[in-house]
């Protein structure tokens, strides 16, 4: 278990090789300048709710040893639109990333590492050697433990060096909204609009400039309060309430408090904010239903009063669900989803989900956009049961610009959602900057406008569709009255990430877990692990689906099937080692793996999967 018997394999860190550097007040890096420091590379992109988690977690870890430990973004884009270095440069500021970031468009650093999945962690020591790996969320305190042990070891060793970083914070900019994200339209004709990076939400007049007040102190924290006092952290998506339920539970507004993992609910006569939902803890497993404030959210990214549920559906961005929040009873359960990220139809239950970031209610449906895998889908009641359609979209790693009937369109990471008085939705497909349109009686899709800055979702005021351009940091009129839609006839796209090449037939599939130095597997009241498999399409594997507790599994692998995705979640609980304390600390690591699959007769026989420590038969 020790880091000491890790490095056994020696292995040397890869080059740091990419298209350029951000945070570096315009230096250049090579793996050799960091020689004598502890070095942590995250790879990430800015796509994956997974990797903004990551980041959040690693704050705390970057602050403690930030004398001895250089983190480094390794960018590894999946969408087209990642690999813009503009998009890039304003995703590390949207995010607030403090430390340094390498753009690896190419995905050549990726591969040098064997990465598999995002997020990704890679620990390298003062003298160079790769001595752990960790994917997935939930690691903190086992990379705490790694760098402990290694600044004891190099200190002693004296290969270890103290000091300043290369991180250069860039210049500030000041705008009016920072990032926004979601807008709704009031009675009284104003908008709100969920003012991200300034951690607040606006009201807006009419004209979409003029400030009528603001909500939140616009720090990022997590306070109740009056709108001069309360904060909020990265809030989102938006819900005003009926005006009956609204009167019995004392707020008009829901919001999306993202990245606190909280709803929080405004009263708009006072401006007092307060928690209604979430313990502010992330949730990653367990119980996910009973009173709201007592049960953990995980990024909740939208909101949206649904009167066919009499509740408040929830896109649960971070565990690939939707939520439903019953503010009269202050409850919230699970609505839809099972956490594995894909994308399969049937009852809400079954229905395999995929970063679900915008909603939008009418009265027989709840449309979301599932982000990751760029479709537009929706709940409604089939026999008596709430039951998931796709009306656009195909899978994890399918995306583009393409207009037409709903089968061939594609869209590409859309964020947002709205319903319109002719039936039709408007569609934010942010990473294509444009806006479409869904025309169920059709079943087609058309293009309204193109040209916009990441547009994250639109609101109708007056008849009039706004647009949230996030990236613009406005919101905007982008389309005349009496505009007609355009048909773009744009390419497909896939992820540029290599597909695993497996073999006909019986197939190793490994989660390498090791847990860190002082901590051992919690096998108190059973084990510890468990792995859920599945796969898209189903006749991919012969056997091996299910959920077991082993980390490794026998599968089969269809001869007959060219390839598909590969859903893997994976999950294991690790406590602190010592027999003195009656109680230790324990912490869940996770990761959910979705890997494209190509069957061919030279294939691998064995598949490992790096959750945490490093895999000695590779």
């Amino acid at each position: 278990m020790a880091v000491s018997n890790l490095r056994r394999s020696r292995v040397r860190a890869p080059e740091l090789a990419g298209r350029g550097w951000l945070n570096t007040g315009g230096e250049s890096y090579s793996i050799k300048d960091f020689r004598g420091r502890i070095v942590l590379l995250d790879f990430w992109t800015f796509c994956c709710i997974n990797c903004l988690h990551v980041l959040d977690e690693l704050r705390p870890l970057e602050e403690e040893f930030s004398d001895v430990l250089v983190t480094i973004g390794v960018h590894s884009p999946k969408f087209v639109h990642e690999a813009d270095p503009a998009a890039l440069a304003a995703a590390v500021e949207r995010y607030e990333v403090t430390h340094p970031v390498l753009d690896d468009p190419e995905l050549i650093t990726w591969q040098a590492h064997a990465v598999r999945a995002w997020p990704t962690l890679v620990v390298i020591d003062p003298e160079g050697y790769v001595v752990h790996v960790a994917a997935g969320e939930g690691h903190v305190e086992a990379l705490r433990a790694v760098i402990v042990e290694l600044i004891a070891e190099h200190e002693s060793k004296g290969t270890l060096h103290r000091g300043e970083g290369p991180y250069v914070a860039p210049e500030p900019a000041e705008t009016t909204l920072r990032f926004p994200s979601k807008a709704i339209a009031t009675a009284a004709g104003t908008l709100l609009v969920a003012d991200t990076r300034h951690h607040r939400v606006v009201e807006l007049d009419a004209d979409g400039e003029t400030v009528l007040r603001r909500i939140g102190r616009g720090t990022r924290g997590d306070r109740d309060g009056d709108s001069a006092t309360a904060e909020f952290s990265e809030p989102s998506g938006l819900a005003l309430l009926p005006e009956d339920v609204a009167a019995e539970v004392g707020y008009h507004l829901v919001v999306a408090d993202t990245v606190n993992h909280t709803l929080r609910g405004v009263n708009l006569t006072t401006g007092r904010v307060q928690t209604v939902a979430g313990t502010g803890e992330q949730w990653r497993s367990g119980v996910d239903a009973g009173p709201a404030t007592e049960v953990p959210l995980t990024s909740p990214t939208d909101v949206a009063w649904w009167g066919r549920a009499d509740a408040v559906i929830v896109a649960m961005a971070g565990n690939h669900t939707l939520g439903l929040f019953d503010p009269r009873r202050g409850t919230v359960s699970r609505f839809a989803g099972t956490t594995v990220e894909g994308l399969s139809d049937g009852p809400a239950e079954e229905a395999f989900l995929a970063q679900p970031a915008g909603l939008a209610a009418t009265e027989d449906r709840l449309w979301f956009v599932d982000s990751e895998t760029s479709a537009l889908r929706w709940v409604g009641l089939e026999a008596g049961r709430f039951t998931v359609r796709t009306a656009v979209g195909t899978g994890l790693f399918d995306f583009g610009h393409r207009d037409g009937p709903a089968a061939q369109a594609l869209f590409q990471h859309p964020l947002g959602v709205t319903a319109l008085a002719d039936g039709s939705l408007a569609v934010a497909d942010t990473y294509n900057g444009a806006l479409r349109r869904y025309d169920p009686a059709a079943d087609s899709v058309s293009t309204l406008v193109d040209g916009l800055a990441e547009p994250s979702g639109a609101a109708l005021l007056d008849d009039e569709l706004v647009v949230v351009s996030s990236a613009a940091h406005r919101v905007d009129r982008p389309i005349p009255p009496g505009i007609a839609a355009t048909l773009v006839a744009g390419q497909a796209h896939q992820v540029r990430r290599p597909p695993s090449e497996l073999a006909p037939g019986p197939v190793e599939l490994a989660v390498v877990f090791t847990p860190p130095p002082g901590q051992k597997l919690d096998e108190r009241y059973g084990p510890s692990t468990r792995v859920e498999i599945t796969s898209s399409p189903p006749e991919l594997l012969v056997s091996g689906a299910g959920t077991d507790t082993a980390l490794t599994r026998q599968l089969v692998i269809a001869d007959d099937v060219e390839g598909g995705v590969l859903h893997v979640v994976a999950q294991a609980a690790a406590c602190d080692d010592d027999p003195a304390v009656e109680h230790p600390a324990c912490r869940l690591a996770r990761q959910d793996w979705g890997i494209p699959i190509r069957v061919v007769p030279s294939g691998a026989t064995r598949l490992p999967l790096m959750m945490g420590g490093l895999d000695h038969e590779s």
